[in-house]
């Protein structure tokens, strides 16, 4: 909650609830509950159909294995955003869109969409925007995925971070629905785990199966002072694991504390518990949608990729929120 503070503490309707949670010893648990009691007032998520149950998936920020150099076993590149990629924001004209971006490229004096997924590797656009080289295209994909990540750079023997810069503007499609929708696999086995496992099996297919996902994520390096601070996710502070979800702004503010109610990963093991909704992706959307961030390391990863589970929310709002949320 702190965390969120240091980004909405500003703001007229977060300001008394961000000073009052500055006062709350975090070890007393009473005192905890008692300070989300007295400020926020919880409203539970509903979809258009008045439905109550939604999805949870799983995310986590991995290693991979890199190199600063192309070569060897290191032949896939991470890029960071080309220069004639245009990020246009809409709330200057639209203040209803204001968590809608539009991303494309100047052709003559047009804007065009901006270069899926299957075009990009053969643009002259990304001939010097490599960060880094690394030694397996599935995991780069699902590095795009998770948003961000860190990355142990073999030829200078030291780990970076890979933040999150930019998007190429198409919709993200899952490849785990692609594989599924022919027959490759089952939805049961259509986990990260299993569609590592097919990538494995079938090298040649690869380049089919990536581009069946058109969208493209950039990134941007950044050093790790401290490696037990997670990335940073859309609300502009570090993720906390198992205490910050992904969520779709449009109908959960960004910052504020949600209440879930889902099963562990491949379970039904109730997962009960507050979170604070700190990042957004491009798979969430709708109202009772969430990405669990699991953390850190193999051990999350594990985690993330088997968590497909249904889902209640509550979203808690300040009083002032509140009253224009009815």
């Amino acid at each position: 909650m702190l965390a969120s503070c240091r980004a909405l503490a500003a703001k007229p309707e977060w300001k008394a609830v961000c000073a009052a949670a500055g006062l709350v010893d975090g070890a007393d648990a009473v005192a905890v509950r008692k300070f989300f009691e007295q400020y926020f007032v919880p409203h539970q998520l509903r979809n258009p159909d008045g439905s109550t149950q939604g999805l949870v998936t799983g995310y986590y920020e991995p290693l991979l294995r890199g190199s600063r150099k192309r070569g060897g076993v290191f032949q896939t590149a991470l890029h960071k955003p080309p220069a004639d990629l245009l990020t246009i924001e809409l709330a200057g004209l639209y203040p209803e869109l204001r968590n809608f971006r539009l991303r494309g490229r100047v052709v003559g004096n047009k804007v065009v969409p901006y270069f899926a997924r299957s075009e990009l590797e053969q643009q002259s656009a990304l001939a010097d925007t490599a960060l880094l080289w690394v030694d397996s295209p599935i995991e780069a994909f699902f590095l795009q995925v998770q948003g961000s990540g860190r990355v142990f750079l073999a030829d200078t023997n030291e780990t970076v971070r890979l933040a999150y810069a930019d998007q190429n503007g198409h919709p993200y499609r899952s490849i785990g629905r692609y594989l599924v929708d022919r027959g490759e696999l089952t939805l049961e086995q259509a986990s990260m785990q299993g569609i590592q496992a097919w990538a494995a099996s079938n090298p040649r297919r690869l380049k089919e199966l990536l581009d069946a996902n058109p969208s493209y994520v950039f990134f941007k390096e950044e050093a790790i002072s401290d490696p037990s601070v997670g990335p940073k996710g859309a609300l502009g502070v570090p993720l906390t694991a198992q205490r910050s979800i992904a969520i779709d702004p449009q109908f959960t503010p960004l910052g504020a504390p949600v209440f879930l109610s889902t099963t562990r990963p491949n379970s039904s093991s109730p997962l009960r518990r507050l979170m604070l909704a700190q990042d957004t992706g491009g798979a969430i959307r709708n109202p009772i949608r969430a990405d669990f961030f699991w953390g850190f390391g193999k051990d999350s990863g594990e985690l993330a990729g088997k968590m497909k589970q249904p889902a209640q929310m509550w979203v808690l709002l300040p009083a002032a929120l509140a009253v224009s949320a009815r």
